[in-house]
């Protein structure tokens, strides 16, 4: 079963992030289609796919059209029971769908003022008392989930759900913007960032589409806090190591070197870049 998954900018939608990681962490098969922010409105690239227009935008193979990332999760756990989208202890389970729905409507504070961006990370950047109560929140919610969580790890509930990628998000962006937490949220924010699938994504952003002027913020910039990317250098000739591509999961039609290693990959906006990240691959994390 496969669905068509309508993607924005990987640097920028972090609503897409959610979308991208509710069929990518839990394994369901999903062709993308991106929706770039740079073009033109978002609206009418999408004229012909249902009545919302925004992405994410899930099409299920029967016709169904999904908007919303919080409607998205909740069909493809119906769809996929088995997935783990939700948790099966049941007041865990409970407790996800009301840590989704508070960050689906909540968090204004920190959206507007801190939004993600996922190729810089500024070093200051002078949170308001709005935004400063917002982590608050998250961090209260956040302590509240792993004092219930069912097993243990580093996610809210024992293993990662639908609320995890939800949160995904908020953890680039308090990383990305150097934001003041505790050790405890710091500890969840770490997870996140170095979680191979959200790294996936970031090296994704890294690579492609341009810098959008509208999400530049003036403050000082640092060091991004998770792991540090590699980089590549596209070749013409080689055995790759890999027989899928990382990013898509089709056949390798193009060759990159990273350290002297040669792996395949067919996403075309990569093909001439500097940056990849193969420890973001899943298929290569015991070889690395």
């Amino acid at each position: 079963m496969t669905y068509d998954l309508y993607i924005g900018d990987y640097a920028y939608s972090s609503w897409s992030l959610r979308g991208w990681l509710l069929v990518n962490r839990f394994e369901l098969s999903a062709q993308i289609i991106m929706i770039p922010f740079a073009k033109k409105d978002v609206a009418d690239q999408m004229s012909d796919i249902g009545t919302a227009r925004t992405v994410p935008t899930l099409v299920c193979h029967d016709g169904a059209v999904v908007s919303e990332s919080a409607a998205i999760a909740e069909e493809l756990a119906t769809r996929h029971p088995k997935a783990g989208i939700w948790p099966i202890n049941p007041k865990a389970r409970a407790l996800a769908r009301t840590l989704l729905s508070e960050m689906a409507s909540g968090f204004t504070a920190l959206r507007a003022d801190c939004p993600m961006s996922l190729r810089v990370c500024y070093s200051d950047c002078s949170p308001s008392d709005a935004v400063r109560a917002d982590i608050a929140r998250l961090e209260e919610i956040w302590a509240y989930a792993r004092a219930h969580r069912v097993s243990d790890g580093p996610w809210l509930l024992g293993d990662y759900s639908a609320a995890d990628a939800f949160f995904a998000p908020v953890a680039g962006r308090i990383g990305g913007y150097s934001l003041p937490v505790g050790d405890d949220a710091a500890a969840y924010v770490t997870a996140h960032l170095a979680d191979p699938a959200f790294r996936r994504w970031r090296s994704m952003a890294l690579v492609h589409g341009p810098d959008l002027p509208w999400y530049r913020k003036d403050y000082p910039q640092n060091d991004w806090p998770g792991p540090v990317p590699l980089a590549a250098h596209a070749i013409l000739h080689g055995t790759p190591e890999n027989a899928a591509c990382p990013y898509s999961g089709k056949s390798p039609s193009h060759l990159m070197e990273i350290d002297g290693r040669i792996f395949g990959f067919c996403n075309p906006f990569c093909r001439d870049k500097t940056v990849a990240d193969p420890e973001a691959w899943p298929d290569f994390m015991t070889l690395v």
